[in-house]
């Protein structure tokens, strides 16, 4: 189970993890916290004003196309998207739409999880970490929502009217944009004589306070699916740009240089041995 705040997430961070596991035989559900429905048009090819009016259902078809490519399931917890304030931070005091889902309390919005996680029964969940990969109020709460929900599923006296009680084995927390994976990516670039979009990244003064690289624990291979992953992620047509940003990497040289997708591995109910490179060391 894989718990996400947008459409759209779920084919950015940890796509080709999950295409590689749905090739394995392995059910892979994605949980959407929200439809997305205050999010903006970021394709500037989609930016039209008929889009922008039908956004939730156009975002809802996206997800549809996305699952299909990635080869998923998918249920949608059924919040409303909080939207991103300019500036806003979990303490910066920046006010949020009534209806947002980060303001819903963190065991209320867990007990659809909960139940989700009773029927599907998962051994495996991945989420955000503690900073929502990125501080977003929908990221931040998905992490708390998730946490909470893997926590409270095997516990019988936690939502006791949400179903039987299943407790999932193991919680990771995905970190796909470490520092290390865009230097390794960079260089690779330089090297096949190409020019690299990471070079502000890296030559700035960006601020790197937020990285997580050494947190990784668990690199799962899944080259071989990089391509589903970029499919999914266009499939998202109001979202991803295909000539933009996302894309300005070849794939076969994002293959060479890392073909993994990184995790922390973060609660486990079994005993593993780090590092991994399987989010199911320990079950097979």
């Amino acid at each position: 189970m894989c718990v996400h705040a947008h459409p759209d997430d779920e084919s950015s961070k940890g796509a080709a993890t999950m295409a590689r596991y749905v090739r394995e035989g392995i059910e892979v559900l994605v949980v959407t916290c929200t439809g997305g429905e205050r999010g903006d048009v970021l394709n500037p090819k989609m930016d039209r004003p008929e889009v922008q009016q039908n956004l939730p259902r156009i975002r809802n078809e996206e997800m549809a196309r996305a699952r299909e490519i990635l080869g998923v399931d998918q249920h949608w917890l059924g919040f409303t998207d909080s939207g991103l304030p300019e500036g806003w931070l979990p303490d910066s005091g920046i006010p949020l739409p009534d209806d947002a889902f980060y303001l819903v309390p963190t065991e209320k919005a867990a007990a659809p999880l909960v139940e989700i996680m009773r029927s599907f029964r998962p051994h495996v969940v991945t989420t955000y970490d503690e900073e929502g990969g990125y501080p977003h109020p929908d990221h931040v709460k998905t992490h708390e929502v998730s946490v909470a929900a893997f926590r409270a599923a095997g516990d019988p006296q936690a939502h006791p009217d949400r179903g039987e009680p299943w407790q999932p084995l193991k919680l990771y927390y995905s970190h796909s944009f470490g520092k290390a994976r865009i230097e390794s990516l960079h260089h690779a670039m330089l090297d096949a004589g190409l020019e690299s979009p990471y070079a502000d990244w890296l030559s700035g003064d960006r601020d790197w306070a937020r990285d997580k690289s050494e947190r990784v624990t668990t690199r799962v291979e899944c080259a071989d699916c990089f391509d589903l992953r970029d499919e999914a992620l266009k499939a998202h047509a109001t979202q991803v740009d295909p000539d933009g940003f996302w894309f300005a990497i070849p794939r076969e040289i994002q293959q060479a240089a890392w073909p993994t997708e990184d995790f922390e591995l973060v609660e486990s109910h079994l005993p593993t041995r780090l590092p991994e490179d399987d989010l199911f060391a320990g079950l097979r």
